[in-house]
């Protein structure tokens, strides 16, 4: 089944990106992999198209992200084996079901955590870590109501011991001290031996850029972190 194309999208490109990615056999190794292709491509502020008062434009670009659509288009491009697949996927990960509206796209970062998992894109890791539960509610979205939502995240001084539960290809989500905020960043974990480094679209640093978890931690607040797994597609 052939799907609507994107806006700004270029099907060729996508064909070219999982064409190379082929021969990665499993989905850490795909998101390494593809993740590496975007290093260096610009950051770009508000990607996407929609609000409470606009229509909502479903858009996938390979030229220029955030940190949310970053991890959303390697995810979609790992999971995928043709540029239809990967239409329908990066529908459903970044939006509830998969249906195109302002409302029902995972704008906070709790939910879409908790509906990807539901639609077995990701799951939560394991470890031997506790983590704590975190209560917030959510208010920073214009246009959407306020929103009670209750999230488990392991602490930033309990991160190191998590650290050999990690393989490359995790998604990491920072969770926010602030009040009526759940995750205020995400990005890619790739393991350097004993260290871990994050891929991630970076606002500070203009770009799609990798560098030390530990010097990211060092230098930002947060409640704690959250790490998921993608699942395994099954392909055809």
């Amino acid at each position: 089944m052939k799907h609507a194309q994107p806006r700004g999208l270029s099907r060729r490109r996508v064909e070219r990106l999982l064409l190379n990615a082929k021969s990665n056999g499993s989905a850490g190794s795909r998101i390494e992999f593809l993740s590496r292709l975007f290093l260096g491509r610009p950051y770009k502020i508000n990607p996407l198209i929609g609000s409470a008062s606009t229509p909502e434009v479903f858009t996938a670009s390979l030229d220029d992200f955030d940190c949310v659509t970053y991890i959303e288009t390697v995810l979609a491009l790992s999971r995928a084996s043709s540029a239809d697949s990967f239409i329908q996927s990066l529908r459903r990960i970044r939006y509830d079901n998969g249906r195109i509206e302002w409302n029902r796209r995972n704008h906070y970062m709790s939910r879409w955590i908790r509906n990807n998992a539901r639609s077995g894109a990701v799951r939560p890791i394991s470890s031997k870590v506790s983590p704590v539960v975190k209560e917030r509610t959510l208010d920073v979205v214009p246009g959407l109501p306020p929103v009670r939502a209750r999230f488990k995240c392991v602490p930033k001084s309990f991160i190191r011991r998590m650290a050999a539960d990690v393989k490359t290809g995790d998604l990491i989500f920072f969770a926010s001290t602030r009040p009526h905020l759940d995750i205020f960043h995400c990005g890619i974990l790739v393991r350097d031996g004993d260290r871990l480094r994050m891929r991630h679209a970076s606002r500070s640093r203009s770009g799609v850029v990798e560098q030390d978890l530990d010097e990211f931690l060092k230098n930002n607040r947060m409640a704690g972190v959250i790490v998921v797994r993608p699942v395994e597609e099954e392909r055809r």
